[in-house]
């Protein structure tokens, strides 16, 4: 394992290869499940603990299953985590549940998941494995997170649930389909600055 693997991974899953912001992985639950920022958490949450324990069951597996169904077994592996997941969520936090609905079994064929099991858990040991996938969860969580709160406090004048701005200030329109493509435009935008003052700090020589 390389010097500072940890660190920079953590740096990759959040900033420098952000699934989101970055990468454009999980369009599908970026765009529907944002519409607050507890439902963009919860879901963000869900999916970093899937990805997490993913990674490290198809690392330890990695060398027992067969290339030729490599894709249906890690499907079958993710599935398991997904409904232990949805079980948990389902018992315990039933209004999360019934506002994510039908997004949370649907993390099966979420295409960050799958991309990583691919890409990283299939090839690496399972420590850094399981890190990979906290890391990129991570990332997703936070990139979830901060849509989700945008839209929530311009379109219902509220974060968490809790009301602050009077309804005459309400950008309605964020809180429907057509806003979080909006929202996730300024976003990314606003993420492509901030990656470009890093790229300008790192060529004056100053560790990022």
């Amino acid at each position: 394992m390389k010097k500072g693997f940890f660190a920079n991974h953590l740096k990759d899953g959040i900033l420098y290869k952000n699934p989101i912001l970055v990468q454009f992985i999980g369009m599908c639950p970026t765009l529907a499940t944002t519409t607050s920022a507890t439902n963009a958490l919860a879901m963000g949450i869900a999916v970093t603990v899937v990805l997490a324990f993913s990674n490290l069951f198809i690392s330890l597996l990695r060398k027992f299953i067969p290339s030729e169904v490599r894709i249906a077994g890690y499907i079958v592996i993710i599935s398991a985590f997904v409904t232990v997941v949805e079980m948990v969520m389902h018992a315990y936090f039933v209004s999360l549940y019934s506002a994510l609905g039908v997004f949370i079994p649907l993390i099966v064929v979420n295409c960050l998941i799958l991309a990583r099991a691919e890409a990283f858990a299939s090839k690496n040991p399972p420590i850094p494995s399981l890190w990979d996938g906290i890391c990129m969860g991570l990332g997703f969580t936070v990139a979830l997170t901060l849509l989700g709160a945008i839209r929530e406090i311009l379109g219902a004048g509220s974060i968490f649930g809790f009301t602050f701005l009077p309804e005459i200030m309400h950008v309605s329109m964020l809180v429907l389909p057509a806003g979080a493509f909006i929202a996730l435009g300024f976003l990314v935008a606003g993420m492509n600055k901030l990656m470009s003052k890093f790229a300008e700090k790192k060529e004056d020589g100053a560790d990022v």
